[in-house]
């Protein structure tokens, strides 16, 4: 299980600032982080990969 750390989530094209992250975290509409120790968290690359083609669904859903 890949992890992604949240500095690394701009390679997958997620440029949200760490706040936005975070309400969205709580509004559980990302997936939810991985702690790794109390201040580092990371997710898991097959949920980030999921939201992400949710994401991409949702679009061409509305196109359709």
């Amino acid at each position: 299980m890949p992890l992604i750390p949240l500095n690394e989530l701009p390679a997958k094209g997620i440029t949200y600032s760490r706040n936005y992250i975070d309400r969205l975290i709580k509004e559980h509409r990302f997936p939810q982080p991985v702690y790794l120790s109390p201040r580092r968290r990371a997710f898991l690359e097959s949920e980030i990969d999921a939201w992400i083609k949710a994401r991409v669904d949702q679009r061409d859903q509305v196109a359709a």
